[in-house]
């Protein structure tokens, strides 16, 4: 869903040609191929369980850098590779082991110290990866750091280590520092809570000159009060520590401060600008000549842990493309490549990133030693090359930015004044999509929901053909929410003269080389294959020539393995289920190995996973399983009704997994067909995949129809839950639930679904739905008692151990 940025550049590119003729500036270069090359590294690093093992010993792992690997991985877009970090730390409940001291001091009460750096990194961290942040080994992660907040006191505002055991209270120094501060502040502002307090207390670490240091430290002072300690002491803000050599200057903890400050200012805080203003400037006049920076005591010269994180915060805050480039310059000149360095010592670590460019120069003719060092360096180094900024990283938009590839030499002649968007997004994530410019569609009050809310996505339609999206003052052609609605409206039945127009607009030579093929911002050949699935879905309903060609060019990135790899610069690493769903409907006719490697990936209960590369799992993703069904279920087109027996050429095993995963979406909608997200509230898109993926199957999900038109808003719209505004990529998606069918089965469709459920012939799998269908006990239910006791007694171990611990946890937690 990423590929709308392309299609903006591409749409774009002649506009920001003459702009960088007419200004003389450059476009910040980042390096997507040197941070996956260094993330592929990285990740042959971690143990089995997704751990580092400790430099100084001992029983624990190395925590901290695990965050910081998991951290680097996802900004390089390999975010998967991750996953067993979060395993170890969420599922296997080591959380606390890193931000309390349960197994420092492994005796009773000391589960109830707190770490407060480690606290908010876990926060982060949990945000990074996906997981709940309020469900991480037993603990709500975002109330735990506002109660590491101190409320007054001294500590008035800092994410502290604390005791919530007042018996321990002395036992506990309070050396949580900067980095820890900013770290709370994110993931406090990615969870859309800032607290200003602890803000306020960042900015008071922050000099009159512009940096940041990294440590608290009091001062004497005669003032008197509650920030006053009883021995007459006061934590000094940066200035007051300069004279007594308490402020030394540290660009790690400023590069991490910037990040701070500009997720906290994109969450809602206000008065930043000049504090950011200043932390920008002092960086850029801190480069050293050749383009790095160094740290804090101790590692003040140049290194590349440190010019990580502040090329990273730099190119988060704009303004600063200069110092970029020659910060992303610097940092490859310390990471180990195929060109230079195929006949070294480092052929074996391509991809690795030493501390400094002598530290590399070293490893060429000796190989790497220090090991330690050199993950610690690319971890950090590695933000620097991706440059996708902790917000960023924390609400879950990883895809690298587009800035790194230089402009084409050629141009096209556009007449609107489209300019890219600073950063890749998923798409209808950004803030106003704006509204056709031509006279809007209206509906009588009286109207179905259906033809409201058809209504409201052809009125998204920019000149009645393309949607558009509108961020910090920049317009841009989102493609593939063009290609969404589409297919939406499809399934409602509506504006067919809308579909039609953005039809033909997607269609065009230039579009599809735009949304499919990256160009012109791409330098060599690329192909992404979730593009080139809808576009084919797209033209084969518009009965369309091109849809030929176009599914050639999909078929091409299937490997032998059935996986569809994108090629290019701007390559989806994220190898999804729904993703890989997409190209198996659009090559339905021949699907190859595709339908086997999907098979392949089931979780244990009938689910699919989010990842196409996890091979092994327990439960997985409920959206990513009603794309899974939908993408098993369909053939192409036919007058026939699908049967209700085995279709020919299925395998057992699928017609197992395809019972099983429509038995699983069975569990969790309500007596009205919704699907409740966090918070019990009705999860409106979930909801309408869910409904969409049983219905293909041939079961009845009309209630969630019912369910949703309900909350169709006045201008047509739905929100993403039972209340809130109008959101524009939860209305696109919830058109398959208020339509009460799928777009596979919508007039003109290419495809139609290949099986209706129960089925009738004699096989292991008809009970589970035709027990859903009678009003038996639910299929997930029966599932477990076919022949699984032994499975059944062992998950019951488990439960009454993870059970133990969860109790144990939360009565931890305030």
């Amino acid at each position: 869903m990423r590929r709308r940025s392309l299609a903006a550049l591409a749409f774009a590119v002649s506009v920001g040609v003459v702009a960088a003729l007419l200004t003389g500036t450059a476009t910040a270069a980042n390096d997507p191929g040197a941070a996956k090359a260094n993330s592929r590294w990285l990740a042959t690093k971690l143990k089995p369980d997704g751990t580092l093992e400790n430099p100084f010993g001992g029983e624990l792992p190395d925590h901290g850098l695990m965050l910081d690997v998991l951290f680097a991985l996802y900004a390089s877009g390999d975010g998967a590779k991750a996953e067993p970090i979060m395993k170890f730390l969420d599922d296997e409940g080591h959380a606390s082991d890193y931000f309390t001291w349960e197994k420092l001091i492994p005796a009773p009460g000391y589960d109830k110290i707190v770490v407060g750096g480690s606290l908010a990194k876990t926060l982060v961290a949990a945000q990074v990866s996906g997981r709940d942040p309020r469900d991480v080994d037993g603990y709500d992660l975002v109330a735990e750091t506002h109660a590491a907040i101190m409320r007054k006191g001294p500590d008035k505002g800092r994410i502290s280590d604390y005791s919530k055991n007042p018996d321990l209270a002395g036992s506990v120094s309070n050396d949580a520092n900067t980095f820890g501060q900013a770290l709370g502040v994110i993931g406090l502002a990615a969870a859309g809570e800032n607290d200003r307090i602890a803000i306020d207390r960042l900015l008071a670490q922050q000099c009159s000159e512009g940096y940041f240091r990294l440590l608290f430290k009091d001062i004497p002072t005669k003032e008197t009060g509650d920030h006053v300690t009883p021995d007459g002491r006061k934590i000094s803000t940066c200035d007051e520590g300069k004279p007594l050599d308490l402020s030394p200057t540290d660009g790690d903890a400023t590069g991490l401060a910037l990040s701070a400050l500009l997720a906290a200012r994109k969450a809602g805080a206000t008065g930043l600008d000049a504090p950011i203003a200043k932390t920008v400037s002092w960086l850029k006049a801190n480069q050293t000549p050749g383009g790095g920076w160094g740290g804090g005591v101790g590692t003040e010269a140049p290194n590349t842990n440190s010019t990580g994180m502040v090329v990273q915060a730099l190119a988060d805050a704009g303004g600063a493309d200069a110092a970029v480039d020659k910060g992303v310059r610097f940092l490859k000149s310390a990471q180990a490549n195929a060109a230079a360095d195929a006949g070294t010592k480092l052929a074996g670590d391509l991809g690795a990133i030493a501390y400094n460019p002598a530290a590399y120069e070293d490893a060429r003719a000796s190989g790497i030693s220090g090991l330690d060092t050199w993950i610690r360096a690319g971890a950090q180094a590695s933000l620097g090359l991706a440059q996708v900024g902790f917000y960023s990283l924390a609400k879950g938009d990883t895809q690298p930015p587009t800035g790194g590839n230089p402009a084409p030499t050629t141009t096209t002649t556009v007449t609107k004044s489209v300019t890219p968007p600073p950063k890749p997004k998923k798409a209808g994530t950004s803030t106003g999509v704006r509204v056709r410019t031509s006279t809007a569609i209206a509906t009588p009050d009286a109207a179905t929901p259906a033809a409201r809310l058809g209504a409201y996505l052809a009125n998204r339609l920019i000149d009645g053909d393309h949607v558009e999206v509108t961020e910090d003052g920049k317009t841009y052609v989102d493609h593939d929410a063009t290609a969404d609605v589409v297919l939406a409206l499809r399934a409602l039945d509506q504006q067919p003269d809308s579909v039609a127009r953005a039809s033909q607009f997607l269609l065009k030579p230039e579009a599809v080389q735009a949304y499919a093929h990256g160009a012109p911002y791409e330098q060599g050949e690329a192909s992404y294959a979730e593009p080139l699935a809808k576009l084919v879905l797209v033209a084969e309903f518009a009965k369309a020539d091109i849809a030929g060609q176009v599914r050639a060019d999909l078929v091409k990135l299937r490997g032998a393995d059935g996986e569809f790899t994108d090629t290019g610069s701007f390559a989806d690493a994220d190898e999804t289920v729904e993703r890989h769903a997409w190209a198996v409907l659009a090559t339905a006719a021949d699907p190859g190995p595709a339908v086997e490697l999907l098979l392949s990936r089931q979780c244990a209960d009938g689910t699919f996973p989010k990842h196409l590369d996890t091979v092994e799992c327990g439960s997985g993703d409920l959206a990513a399983t009603a794309a899974a069904v939908t993408a098993l279920s369909a053939r192409p087109h036919t007058d026939d009704a699908p049967p209700s027996r085995r279709p020919d050429g299925w395998s057992e095993r699928r017609v197992s997994a395809f019972v099983s995963a429509v038995g699983a979406l069975g569990v969790r909608p309500t007596g009205e067909g919704m699907v409740t997200g966090e918070g019990g509230e009705p999860d409106v898109a979930l909801s309408a995949a869910v409904a969409a993926a049983r219905q293909t199957a041939g079961l009845d999900a009309s209630g969630t129809a019912r369910s949703l038109g309900k909350l169709i808003k006045p201008d047509g719209g739905m929100a993403k839950g039972s209340a809130g505004e109008t959101d524009f990529p939860t209305s696109v998606a919830a058109a398959q639930g208020v339509a009460g069918r799928p777009w596979l089965t919508a007039a003109d469709s290419p495809l139609s679904p290949a099986v209706r459920l129960p089925l009738t012939e004699a096989n292991p799998s008809t009970p589970v739905l035709a027990a859903e269908q009678s009003g038996s006990p639910p299929s997930w239910l029966l599932w477990g008692l076919a022949g699984l006791a032994v499975l059944l007694l062992l998950t019951v171990i488990a439960l009454v151990f993870v059970l133990r611990r969860f109790t144990k946890k939360k009565g931890a937690t305030p």
